[in-house]
């Protein structure tokens, strides 16, 4: 049977910045008319200091965002989210879709000359399950992966899984040697020398804190790609530095690279290129969770008033400079399909969250402050979200403590040590709410150590059945009517403060061309990127 093709939604997000939940960004235009030209290195600014590179156990921006440059998936997508063939050349679906037949491309070597084969298919898809935070819902229902030959795969479900082949992708499943991985625990990272992928780059050097070397496959199975000699991927902390490196053309690339503030700078710039676009892959959502083993947090009362102290609107129009919209629901605004518009933001209500704070039994004391609890934010988003909120915290009494960690020291904290109280999360919801938006919710998905998961401790049955019930459901009316009851639970129940939808920014010198060439966006494998030496 041919595959149901997931249609992307797009639409206009509301503002003063005009961000676009859509397509093509504006790089794309005019690119296809051009020849692409071999040769070159690109600079490209990152931060956080990466931690994990290969998104097989974690879903980190890193390991999306440079995974891909060496572990490919078994498909790319385009701007509507149709599959494009890449590891897998022929797929398809039996009837009772529990059977999903891949054909896998021939002739590709791992990056060390090994076959690349169905068993490592097969291995990839049961350590994504064990191992990746989102891995654990997006394959539950596998129950095996059979291998007929070196070049077919065959999953086999005992529930369907109507988001599978959408979940394909290098950033989100990357195929990784079983050779190689099977000599490691799930948990841990390859080191440098097994780092090896079937993509168009090879990493060659690694120092942390500095910067990553990947040179061109010369042995790629696409031929005549990469068409990049080089990249080089350069860890630069501060903002002020990634984007003055932008502007002298010492970087030709950066993601979300700037402060909010220089945007509109650096749109003015002749020689650089601001993409605005939101990539169907994203979904953006950011949280403030709360810890449920703060016995101050396991009330109600305490939750709802931090809510009603939290002006959504002023956090996107102050911290944020409008590059957002309020997203008020656990499934983000830019998931429409999904997205019960029936929930609103809670008023700021600064005297009604006085109240019911002492209602719950924590008045002001001689100082003024209620309670004091540990406020960590994830180190991907700006530091304006964490001061914005502890400011709105401490006008109703709440002494909140800004916890500042390099990435690694942040997940830790919240996911291991679970040493916090409150903590500003940016989980994407992907596209779709299974995928992204299950994990945070769902009681079966806390594990001490698994990261941008259930970091709230919650447990609810009647959720858990929604979630588990919307995960299989083939037919999309009665899923979303599913989704639909989960928000309205989690949203009567204050069980997070779902913040906004903050879309990401792309800045890249206008010589570089093709950068965002699918539903990926930057985080694709770089393999179509081309310098032009005319721009």
């Amino acid at each position: 049977m041919s595959i149901n093709r997931r249609q992307f939604n797009q639409f206009l997000l509301a503002g003063a910045a005009g961000l676009a939940f859509g397509a093509a960004g504006p790089q794309v235009a005019g690119a296809a008319s051009e020849t692409p030209v071999r040769g070159g290195t690109l600079n490209w600014a990152y931060y956080p200091d990466p931690s994990a590179l290969i998104a097989i156990n974690t879903s980190s921006g890193t390991g999306q965002a440079i995974g891909p440059k060496i572990n490919e998936g078994l498909f790319d997508f385009d701007y509507d989210l149709n599959p494009i063939p890449l590891l897998a050349t022929e797929w398809s679906v039996s009837e009772d879709q529990l059977r999903y037949t891949f054909k896998l491309r021939e002739g590709v070597k791992w990056h060390d000359g090994a076959d690349f084969t169905s068993a490592d298919v097969a291995f990839t898809i049961f350590r994504l399950k064990e191992a990746h935070p989102r891995g654990r819902i997006t394959y539950q229902n596998v129950t095996a992966v059979e291998t007929p030959d070196p070049h077919t795969a065959i999953v086999v479900l005992t529930k369907p899984a109507p988001y599978l082949i959408t979940a394909l992708s290098s950033s989100e499943s990357p195929i990784v040697p079983k050779h190689v991985y099977e000599t490691f625990k799930p948990q841990e990272q390859p080191k440098l020398a097994q780092t090896i992928g079937t993509g168009p780059f090879l990493l060659k050097e690694w120092v942390p804190g500095s910067h990553l070397i990947f040179e061109r496959n010369p042995n790629y199975w696409d031929a005549g790609k990469p068409y990049l000699d080089r990249v080089i991927l350069r860890v630069i902390l501060d903002p002020s530095a990634r984007a003055a490196a932008l502007e002298t053309g010492e970087i030709d690339i950066g993601a979300n690279p700037v402060p909010l503030s220089d945007i509109e700078r650096l749109k003015a710039n002749p020689n650089l290129v601001v993409d605005t676009t939101t990539y169907a892959y994203s979904g953006p959502q950011q949280q403030l969770f709360f810890n449920y083993e703060n016995e101050i947090l396991t009330k109600r009362d305490v939750r709802l008033a931090i809510a009603h102290a939290i002006d959504l609107q002023k956090l996107v129009d102050i911290a944020l400079f409008g590059y957002a919209q309020v997203s008020p629901s656990p499934i983000s605004t830019a998931l429409p399909k999904w997205y019960d518009p029936s929930i609103k933001a809670r008023e700021p209500d600064p005297k009604l969250a006085e109240k019911l704070l002492d209602k719950a039994g924590y008045p002001r004391g001689a100082n003024g402050v209620r309670f004091k609890l540990r406020l960590a934010y994830n180190s991907f988003l700006p530091p304006s979200y964490a001061d914005f909120i502890r400011q709105s915290l401490l006008a109703v009494g709440i002494d909140a403590e800004i916890l500042k960690f390099d990435l690694a020291t942040f997940l830790k904290t919240v996911y291991t040590d679970r040493a916090f109280d409150l903590v500003i999360e940016s989980l994407s919801n992907t596209f779709d709410p299974t995928l992204g938006v299950q994990r945070a919710y769902w009681s079966k998905n806390f594990k001490i150590g698994l990261v941008f998961s259930n970091a709230s401790h919650y447990a609810n049955p009647e959720v858990d059945r929604l979630l588990e019930a919307a995960a299989v459901e083939p037919d999309e009316a009665k899923r979303r009517d599913l989704w639909y009851q989960f928000q309205r639970i989690i949203h009567e129940d204050v069980v997070s403060v779902d913040l906004v939808a903050a879309g990401s920014q792309i800045v890249a010198s206008k010589k570089v061309k093709n950068f965002a060439p699918g539903a990926q966006g930057i985080n694709n494998s770089f393999g179509q990127i081309w310098l032009s030496p005319d721009a």
